[in-house]
């Protein structure tokens, strides 16, 4: 049998969303084996958003994560994680939803990014009002424009943060989600031109006096290239599942697919078109098609998908009955991720039972 079928699929019901756990455990031992030492990892988990995957991480000796949402700092909190990073801003109620979290979770260190006086003010004050004090990495922006302050005015706000009680600076966080080049060549000379300003900025801190902030830096594109830096921190997070993107683009990280989304023939139109239950429901539909790889029938080509149909093109549907199931590597497995209520766990061929997806929701408990 080849690696990823199902002995008995009848067990699963499709569309469905399917991990590999020894996969898994290898991709863990994967990105551990390409730094240097693995208190330098701080591992991103929107990808798999599962408390059982992140308990996988840390029996492996990994401490310290980094997250999106306020749900994935909460399972990490669930899991006593012992280091979590929210790589967001928390504004409004969010902040207060964090408060919480430190509240509630003592075994685990939260902290936060910011990038402005407001919302840094608005963090200290809520957790001064609460006698805590929040760790807070200063978001760089390195080229993403998406969050962050620039370069320019950046030690000007570090310094700044240093005067609101409520709140810790304690490091730099430097995001280079924009850069995704196939050739590592050009992508190393992009990602060292982005990070430049970086170090910079922490020799400066240091000359105001101030503690040396820990770095943050980059994600799965750029972690190959980060981890040759000495000390600072990565944060990879895709690796752990991989993709059909991914394994497109970055050919010299060794990661193996280790989630899959089972789907399967529930109509022949002709001699050529079939439809799969696989619809915008359930695989990521933020990109063009193709948006699935089907490792069983490599050459089918999508023509069209809604909701809770895709329409395939193959040379023969002869080959592919009603019924037959369809094993594909999403193009983007995080949001893919997202799209499911559970994930059902493989192991020698066999679903050994069910992973929650617990941080897929927007909250869990609070």
């Amino acid at each position: 049998m080849e690696w990823y079928q199902l002995k008995t699929p009848a067990q699963v019901d499709s569309p469905a969303l399917l991990v590999y756990k020894d996969r898994i455990g290898e991709n863990i031992g994967l990105v551990k084996n390409m730094i240097d030492d693995v208190q330098r990892l701080r591992i991103h988990v929107k990808t798999h958003k599962i408390a059982e995957v992140a308990q996988m991480m840390q029996a492996a000796g990994i401490q310290k994560y980094k997250c999106a949402t306020i749900a994935e700092a909460e399972m990490l909190g669930m899991v006593k994680a012992k280091d979590v990073l929210l790589a967001y801003q928390p504004v409004g109620p969010k902040a207060a939803r964090l408060l919480e979290l430190v509240q509630q979770y003592p075994d685990t260190d939260f902290a936060c990014l910011t990038d402005n006086k407001t919302a840094a003010e608005a963090i200290s004050s809520l957790f001064a009002a609460a006698g805590k004090r929040l760790k807070v990495y200063l978001d760089l922006n390195v080229g993403m424009n998406r969050t962050g302050i620039k370069p320019e005015g950046a030690l000007d706000l570090y310094r700044y943060l240093y005067t609101l009680p409520g709140i810790q600076p304690v490091g730099i966080h430097a995001y280079d989600g924009h850069l995704h080049d196939t050739d590592m060549a050009t992508r190393k000379k992009r990602c060292d031109e982005a990070y430049g300003p970086v170090p910079v900025l922490q020799h400066a801190i240091v000359a105001c006096g101030l503690p040396e902030p820990v770095i943050v830096a980059g994600g799965s594109p750029t972690f190959p290239i980060h981890a040759a830096r000495p000390v600072i921190e990565c944060s990879p997070g895709t690796f752990v599942f991989w993709d059909w993107g991914y394994g497109k683009n970055l050919p010299e990280q060794p990661f193996q697919w280790a989630a899959l989304v089972l789907s399967r023939v529930v109509s022949v139109i002709d001699d050529q078109l079939l439809c799969l239950d696989l619809g915008h429901k359930s695989v990521a539909a933020e990109s063009p098609q193709p948006r699935v790889h089907f490792i069983n029938a490599p050459e089918a080509q999508p023509v069209s998908q809604s909701e809770e149909h895709l329409v395939l093109k193959v040379a023969d549907t002869a080959a592919y009955p009603v019924g037959t199931e369809f094993y594909g590597v999403p193009l983007h497995i995080c949001p893919t991720v997202a799209l499911y209520e559970r994930a059902y766990v493989v192991e020698d061929h066999v679903c050994t039972g069910t992973w929650k997806v617990i941080a897929r929701d927007r909250m869990i408990e609070h």
